[in-house]
């Protein structure tokens, strides 16, 4: 089944030093970034938080980030800045392309992001070729593979860790030279398990991204009194059928305690176990 990603932005970064350039903006290894295939790369700030997380896709003689479209006006001038005297073009070629995703199905364009999801970037008079299913069956496609997104509402929120893109290094590279918050990411890495990771939850009634994920019983809640503002945060959701999916990060040590919306009082939330 294919999907028309609308919301979905698209940067095409050419020019001699494009790969040297990207190679030093994110945290994975552009290098081992092959044609057929998208690789997930985080963008962040010298704290190590997540700007933007890119699909990543490499043409013959350019790469195009793909990332959800409320960031454009924030990434584009921000990558634009550090470019200085490199031979590096940096376009945004949203309106020249569509954007499809696919679930379980071939296609001589799509391009793989995990064993279940592929991406397929075309233009726009081949849109009828496709026969397009309703985007929420995308969503929960992206729920079942914990494929997290970062949007305006959550952007320099959140360290890779915290959206488990470091596990297989799937969206960073322990091994790559530097880019800004490297040295934050790595020592998180380096000095042990991750506080807070990616989970998924199902709720009957309305959830949104930047909600809290409250729980009442845990150190901090009580530890920080009424200065606790939560234990996790809503990443990416979804209505299905009446109900509300998400991915959020959550503390460790609470992935089976009572986990509430906002507060103590807001409607519990049932992880999703794999």
């Amino acid at each position: 089944m294919f999907f028309h990603l609308k919301n979905r932005a698209l940067l095409r970064v050419s020019g001699a030093d494009a790969e040297i350039f990207l190679q030093g903006q994110l945290s994975n290894d552009i290098a081992k970034l092959n044609n057929s295939s998208v690789q997930l790369s985080a963008y962040c700030q010298h704290q190590g938080k997540i700007l933007a997380l890119f699909w990543v896709l490499r043409l013959e003689d350019s790469f195009l980030l793909s990332f959800p479209s409320d960031l454009l006006e924030v990434i584009k001038p921000r990558l634009q800045m550090f470019v200085i005297m490199s031979d590096v073009v940096i376009e945004d070629v949203t309106k020249e392309h569509i954007q499809v995703g696919s679930i379980d199905e071939s296609h001589q364009k799509a391009l793989v992001i995990n064993e279940k999801l592929s991406l397929i970037i075309t233009n726009k008079k081949d849109i009828n070729q496709f026969n397009m299913g309703p985007i929420e069956d995308w969503g929960m496609a992206c729920i079942d593979s914990a494929l997290p997104e970062i949007f305006l509402m959550t952007s320099e929120k959140l360290v890779p860790q915290m959206l488990n893109l470091d596990i297989d290094e799937i969206g960073v590279n322990f091994s790559k030279g530097c880019y800004p918050g490297q040295e934050v990411v790595a020592r998180l890495h380096y000095l042990g398990s991750a506080k807070r990771r990616l989970f998924a939850f199902e709720l009957g009634s309305e959830l949104n991204i930047g909600d809290s994920l409250y729980c009442a019983s845990s150190k901090s809640a009580r530890d920080r009194g009424a200065r606790y503002k939560g234990s996790g945060m809503v990443v990416f959701r979804i209505k299905y059928n009446s109900k509300f999916y998400c991915l959020a990060t959550l503390e460790v040590d609470l992935k089976d305690a009572k986990i509430t919306l906002n507060n103590e009082q807001g409607p519990t939330l049932t992880r999703i176990k794999k």
